[in-house]
């Protein structure tokens, strides 16, 4: 049940030339510090022994996940390169496949980062015990599998929608929301499905992140010391930042009503996040410091 003429046409920004200037300008400029932000990380995790703990696996994860997730809408680039706005039918799925993947498995990465920040805390005497390599492959794996076979059912139903000639997406890349759109099949079935599929990855990760957090808290209280305490939550801050900025671009997105609106929280929630992670995580870690420093120092005396 698609359309005989499978393309879609992009068109998210003005076109004027010096638009086009300023949006590639800073999209090719965010990309930059996205993707070498992120291998940096990645990089030092690897290479470092020291960040070899359950803590800075998950970190590598979303690392690779935000590497990968922004460069699933690099077809604005594309765009204001080169002027071509049309996709064809089977390239705009397999974008919207990837992007939604991507972003389901960042938000119950996310979550799996909440649960070890929960144990390292509240049970740091069994830390090691509990958080270990098995447990943190069990956590962060379903994450992309859950999110695979999720995203490959609601793929299915936008496929077996129909769309009549060449059909104006009003996003910069191959959005869900957009799709559904322009669609002139009735979609009150597949919304339905959405709807309660979103409510499932966005509640039930959000309730139990929280409920880690209150957990925290509430040992953290309990600790005497101020400076202890402070010492303490500080290891989660990075993690809440990420979180608070990842699920509040994400909800505002969901409340949207207007195409505009959509098209600047699409453009922050594929960017703002991916870009905070590395930087969040340089600027406020001492271990990710120390590492860097240490990589400095150890290429000088080389040469």
């Amino acid at each position: 049940n698609v359309t005989s003429v499978p393309t879609f046409y992009i068109f998210a920004f003005a076109t004027s030339e010096y638009q086009k200037i300023i949006i590639l300008t800073t999209v090719l400029v965010i990309y930059l510090i996205i993707l070498n932000g992120n291998l940096l990380i990645i990089l030092l995790i690897c290479l470092e022994p020291r960040l070899h703990t359950p803590m800075y696996f998950f970190l590598c994860n979303l690392s690779t996940l935000d590497i990968l997730y922004v460069s699933t809408t690099l077809q604005l680039i594309y765009v204001c390169h080169t002027g071509d706005h049309v996709v064809s039918y089977s390239s705009c799925m397999v974008q919207m496949y990837f992007y939604l993947v991507f972003a389901d498995t960042e938000c119950l990465l996310l979550t799996s980062m909440a649960i070890d920040r929960y144990v390292a805390i509240c049970f740091p005497l069994h830390y090691s015990l509990i958080m270990s390599k098995q447990v943190c492959v069990l956590l962060s794996f379903p994450a992309w599998f859950v999110s695979s076979i999720n995203v490959s059912i609601v793929t299915f139903l936008v496929y077996n929608l129909t769309f009549f000639g060449l059909v104006e997406v009003k996003n910069f890349f191959c959005d869900l929301k957009a799709l559904m759109n322009v669609s002139i099949s009735d979609t009150t079935s597949s919304k339905t499905f959405i709807i309660i599929d979103s409510l499932f990855f966005g509640v039930i990760p959000s309730c139990s992140i929280l409920a880690s957090y209150v957990r925290i808290i509430y040992t953290v209280l309990k600790i005497k010391s101020s400076a202890e305490r402070w010492k303490t939550f500080s290891s989660c801050s990075s993690h809440i930042t990420i979180v608070v900025v990842y699920f509040s671009c994400a909800m505002s997105l969901y409340l949207s009503n207007s195409q505009e609106a959509d098209v600047v929280l699409s453009l922050m929630f594929g960017t703002l996040v991916p870009m905070l992670n590395p930087l969040v995580y340089s600027l406020r870690n001492r271990d990710i410091i120390w590492a860097i420093r240490r990589r400095i120092h150890k290429n000088r005396t080389c040469f």
